[in-house]
């Protein structure tokens, strides 16, 4: 392949991604969609000025001043865009993370001076639009964890110190036909490794390793989504349950449910969650 074909190619490739920028502003400015990190519009533009540059000097012959000229241009070009990605980075916190099997993002912006923390709902994969904001200023430290490819956790302090969970969830369970409460799903008793889940109709107490927890009344339970919910105890969150994969309710049949669900503890230190199967 020569030169030339190769400066067609990279110009080409160039116009294509800048006619791509132009119609992400316009998405951005009608409908709030943006990139899951934001770093990646000044990363595409690098990517336009590198592009461009290449592919001028490969198709036409160049003049010696300009050999001088155009390289100093596109490295102020290039230092500009990554200056503005330093200057975002310090500005907002991002948490973009991919479920194991690849399918669904989790992503988080933070602005850093104000402790506001928004949850975007990702499409096309490079794609979210924000959803929900954060219902506590946070400290800026987070830790997140996927339960199942279609749950993710993210465990938080807020600005008083207080520890909150938020859930990301992706999925459905029982084919996803209508919308369903966790709490009833899961009604009867669960265990797995030295834990104990009992769900009735006034509430859910956990055993963790042989110590007793207080019973969570449903108005200290928040659900995500259809599958999963956060166990709540004096404004905190302590626990958090989710469906796996597996799990099916059997609510119309006279089955028990089948599958297993997880128990995660709501706790800035490293943890494990654990799986839990029906019992009786």
């Amino acid at each position: 392949m020569n030169k030339k074909i190769i400066g067609r190619i990279l110009f080409i490739l160039s116009i294509a991604l800048f006619i791509f920028q132009m119609g992400y502003l316009f998405l951005h400015a009608s409908y709030e969609l943006e990139y899951i990190d934001n770093r990646l519009f000044y990363a595409f533009n690098i990517l336009i000025v590198v592009g461009m540059f290449v592919s001028i000097f490969l198709l036409f012959p160049i003049r010696k001043p300009w050999k001088i000229i155009s390289p100093v241009t596109a490295s102020i070009l290039i230092l500009l865009q990554g200056g503005l990605i330093v200057n975002h980075s310090q500005q907002i916190k991002q948490i973009v993370s991919f479920s194991p099997d690849m399918k669904n993002q989790f992503v988080l912006k933070e602005d850093r001076k104000t402790g506001e923390a928004v949850y975007y709902r990702t499409y096309y994969r490079f794609f979210a639009r924000p959803k929900e904001v954060l219902p506590y200023e946070t400290q800026g430290k987070f830790k997140l964890k996927w339960l199942e490819n279609d749950i993710a956790a993210l465990t938080y302090r807020a600005s008083d110190n207080s520890i909150h969970q938020y859930i990301g969830t992706y999925g459905a369970r029982d084919s996803g036909i209508s919308y369903t409460y966790v709490g009833p799903t899961i009604q009867g008793q669960w265990k797995g490794n030295d834990v104990r889940i009992d769900s009735t109709p006034k509430g859910i107490s956990i055993d963790y390793h042989g110590k007793s927890g207080p019973n969570y009344d449903w108005d200290n339970v928040v659900q995500f989504g259809t599958i999963a919910i956060v166990l709540m105890r004096d404004g905190e969150a302590e626990w958090t349950i989710g469906l796996n994969e597996n799990f099916q309710s059997h609510s119309n049949d006279p089955k028990p449910p089948s599958g297993e669900i997880t128990l995660y503890r709501a706790s800035m230190d490293r943890v494990e969650s654990v799986r839990l199967k029906f019992v009786k």
